[in-house]
């Protein structure tokens, strides 16, 4: 009786070869990308790189997207979600305790209370005033807190979330985020905040949504104010990983409708740890100066491939259901950040001043 012969199948070879090939894709989206974010008319206005990534991904993903090759998702997927965790992790590397002990609690007080507030606020108001799904009010809450489209990805890790709610969450912080960086220096300069140099700082630091709206905003005011804004600002990217361990337990305690007690779907943020990892080795300056600006760059660049991905998997149809109730998250954060923002400064600066 004769036996059949298996013949090996390439299956896995093309699948490896196509998952690589959709990286590389990616890679090369993500280096257009950066150099058109790198455009002065862009850079000015402290749109940093990886907002540009998930809005020229989306328009290709959209328009485009029966032009890439089905082997490719894999490759999309990754860069999308396995390469995002260890982006994110490094994020640490920007970040030394040193840095922020020269706030001391003032910067502290600032940061915890306007990043407890806001999640809660945003909470609140997206699930329970405009209806929108519990994730999608979690990622706006969490842009508008925290560090902008940075603190959108971790949380969209962790969530495991669909990349359209990523992209409404990313366009909150794009669009009020941008107001409020134009906005504060003429506020600010024109003496209608009532804030001195320490104040000032504290303000931007604590209330603006990405690192380079921060730098853009504050630079207009004072060098020093510069600096303080820009150390609080990182202390509330420092607390990204208590709040993501914090949300997670939330979760797991309080499941969706049809989840048993405990089987929330966030994961368990294992980048968060190699985030605070990294904050340590940083701080303990055992790594050269030129070897850390190196790395710094290359995490911008792999977060910029990250957005980019999650862009082309963002699909405008799914955009449009919540849009605007997205938006009017946004708008009711941003209006919080100003004015609860400023009362929490003053308050802060006058107790510990």
């Amino acid at each position: 009786m004769a036996t059949a012969t298996s013949q090996p199948a390439p299956a896995p070879t093309l699948s490896t070869r196509g998952r690589l090939n959709g990286i590389l894709f990616v890679a090369l989206f993500a280096l257009a990308v950066t150099q058109l974010a790198a455009i002065s008319a862009i850079a000015n206005l402290g749109i940093s790189p990886l907002i540009v990534g998930i809005v020229a991904g989306a328009i290709y993903g959209n328009a485009l997207r029966e032009g890439v090759p089905a082997s490719w998702a894999g490759g999309i997927n990754f860069s999308a979600r396995g390469l995002l965790r260890i982006a994110v992790a490094f994020f640490g590397l920007r970040i030394s305790m040193q840095e922020i002990a020269e706030v001391g609690w003032a910067g502290l007080g600032v940061s915890l209370l306007v990043v407890g507030s806001t999640l809660l606020i945003g909470v609140w108001c997206g699930v329970k005033l405009l209806k929108l799904d519990r994730d999608t009010a979690l990622l706006t809450a969490a842009g508008s807190a925290i560090c902008g489209a940075a603190a959108v990805l971790a949380f969209e890790s962790a969530l495991r979330s669909a990349p359209h709610k990523s992209a409404m969450a990313v366009g909150s912080v794009v669009l009020f985020g941008t107001l409020s960086m134009l906005l504060y220096p003429v506020a600010i300069n024109a003496g209608w905040l009532h804030l001195d140099t320490l104040g000032a700082g504290l303000f931007m630091g604590g209330t603006l949504h990405e690192v380079a709206q921060v730098v853009g905003a504050a630079s207009n005011v004072s060098p020093e104010a510069t600096h303080i804004a820009t150390i609080v600002k990182m202390t509330r990217v420092m607390l990204l990983v208590p709040v993501l361990l914090l949300v997670g337990l939330w979760i797991s305690r309080s499941p969706l409708p049809g989840q048993a007690q405990g089987k929330g779907r966030m994961a368990m943020p294992w980048f968060a740890f190699g985030f605070l990892a990294l904050v340590a080795i940083n701080s303990l300056h055992v790594l050269p100066a030129g070897l850390i600006h190196t790395l710094n760059g290359l995490d911008t660049f792999a977060l910029t491939m990250a957005m980019t991905a999650l862009g082309m998997e963002t699909r405008w149809a799914q955009i449009r259901q919540a849009g605007p109730r997205a938006l009017a998250t946004g708008a009711i954060l941003n209006l919080w950040l100003v004015g609860g923002g400023w009362a929490i400064t003053v308050s802060v600066q006058s107790l510990l001043g």
